[in-house]
């Protein structure tokens, strides 16, 4: 599979008064969260909620600052999700991908709104047996 970016608007949902931030960010189906470099979250003014024990691509653990709430959009979607400061560019994980309902194409490297529900982002409310 190869690397897919796109771009997102990014935004402090308690801070309404700063303004939003677009950004380009490696869509990164294996990874869980979304992932900011601290550049990015100090721009956000995002508050540190607590430290979490992440494990890294390498097996190796980390202690990382998690921060938020953020607000994620991209099209017509958005989502609120918490994130961890990390990383030199941002990362989008499949919380926030799932969250917005969209999909990640490896072929054409691309990230779009399903196309299966255009107009309204579609999710699971439980898990099928």
């Amino acid at each position: 599979m190869g690397i897919a970016h796109t771009a997102l608007t990014l935004a402090n949902p308690v801070r309404p008064e700063l303004a939003a931030i677009e950004v380009k960010a490696l869509a990164g189906t294996g990874a869980m969260h979304l992932c900011l470099p601290e550049h990015v979250a100090i721009q956000l003014e995002l508050a540190e909620r607590e430290k979490r024990e992440v494990t890294l691509a390498d097996g190796s653990k980390q202690l990382l600052p998690y921060v938020g709430p953020v607000e994620v959009r991209f099209g017509n979607r958005r989502c609120y999700v918490g994130a961890m400061v990390l990383g030199d560019e941002v990362l989008l994980g499949s919380i926030p991908i799932d969250d917005m309902d969209l999909v990640v194409r490896p072929m054409t490297r691309e990230v779009l709104v399903n196309p299966a529900t255009p107009n309204l982002a579609s999710s699971l409310a439980k898990g099928v047996l």
